[in-house]
């Protein structure tokens, strides 16, 4: 039997995982409903044969997964509104707000429903996105479902919820960092003669041959940086460069402010 998914929040977050779910064939769009105030903005789903509503009360008693995609400051407000219809035997609840934890959703519900929080990056828009995720009280099958939604969505890791604000940083804001490193890179290659537009094509097309190098061979960067890196070469000449300009050292501590700004914030 199908499995029914409401999405609350019909933002562009919410309308990227149903864009990907209905586009991978994973649920036919009958088995997906997804609610905003102003559904006109929800034409294009619609279009393809997605329920759209502005009641969330509707979506839950429709649905087997309910997927939050709210603003984290309304997720308090949503989950108290939805709660007298949730049924913790149907209903598998999960979060992809940021920095709301689990212990804070379990506060509100009061029962020990099946939760996950779900923290995808914005190369979810594409079907891309690195997706970390963690659960409680979830069983195997749900467990699965949960991983093969957002499988569909690019590719997925279960982590323990301690290293969700570092899955932040490494996984989200990584994607600033990559987008910053392109960015310099096609600077660059104006500099040695390049349009920005055909720079910025070298660039981005080297590092997605890159990271799919590293996806699919299963590898660790050195072994293929060693496969460019000639005696007496240009690439290691750049790259050694690079290292005494602090190129590693300064991404290091990068991430590290990055994660320690989300940990003193708290």
């Amino acid at each position: 039997m199908s499995k029914k998914i409401a999405i609350i929040g019909g933002g562009n977050l919410g309308t990227a995982i149903a864009e990907g779910l209905i586009s991978s064939g994973f649920v036919l769009p009958k088995d997906i409903i997804i609610t905003k105030r102003n559904i006109e903005t929800l034409s294009s789903l619609q279009g393809r044969g997605i329920r759209a509503i502005t009641d969330n009360n509707e979506a839950v008693d429709f649905a087997d997964y309910i997927i939050l995609a709210v603003k984290p400051f309304q997720l308090k407000d949503v989950l108290t509104s939805i709660k007298p219809q949730l049924n913790p035997n149907k209903h598998v609840l999960i979060s992809v707000a940021t920095g709301v934890w689990i212990k804070d959703m379990q506060e509100i519900l009061d029962e020990p429903f099946p939760v996950f929080r779900v923290i995808p990056n914005t190369a979810i828009a594409i079907q891309e996105s690195m997706t970390c995720i963690s659960h409680h009280h979830a069983n195997e099958v749900q467990m699965k479902f949960v991983a093969d939604v957002f499988n569909q969505l690019g590719k997925t890791v279960i982590i323990e919820e301690n290293l969700m604000d570092a899955a932040t940083v490494l996984g989200a804001c990584g994607t600033a960092y990559a987008m910053r490193y392109i960015r310099a890179n096609i600077q660059g290659g104006i500099e040695i003669g390049f349009s920005a537009k055909v720079a910025s094509l070298i660039a981005a097309q080297t590092v997605k041959g890159a990271a799919e190098l590293l996806l699919k061979m299963n590898t660790h960067p050195e072994p293929e940086i060693d496969k460019v890196t000639t005696p007496k070469g240009c690439t290691i000449a750049g790259l050694n460069e690079m290292e005494h300009q602090g190129f590693s050292s300064s991404l290091i501590k990068g991430i590290v402010t990055s994660y320690k700004k989300i940990v003193n914030d708290m």
